[in-house]
């Protein structure tokens, strides 16, 4: 379930929920019951390097690379 992140426009408590993604959000502070606003995070997610499909997903022999990609050519190749 993802986590979100919460602001109380009264109080200015920050708080942060896991909710479904069916789940309506929330709408008061837990502190004060104040009206709060859903916060717009960066994630800790992050792709780095020369990429996974290069260094260790791609086939290293030319016998076991895929035929053809949409593009043309191997999609392994970079």
């Amino acid at each position: 379930m993802p986590l979100y992140e919460y602001r109380c426009s009264q109080c200015d408590h920050q708080f942060e929920l896991r909710q479904k993604f069916s789940d309506p959000p929330a709408t008061e502070c837990p502190l004060c019951k104040g009206s709060v606003e859903k916060q717009i995070s960066s994630t800790s997610f992050s792709l780095k390097g020369g990429g996974w499909y290069a260094q260790g997903y791609c086939p290293k022999t030319e016998a076991a690379k895929p035929a053809a990609c949409a593009a043309g050519g191997c999609c392994c190749e970079a």
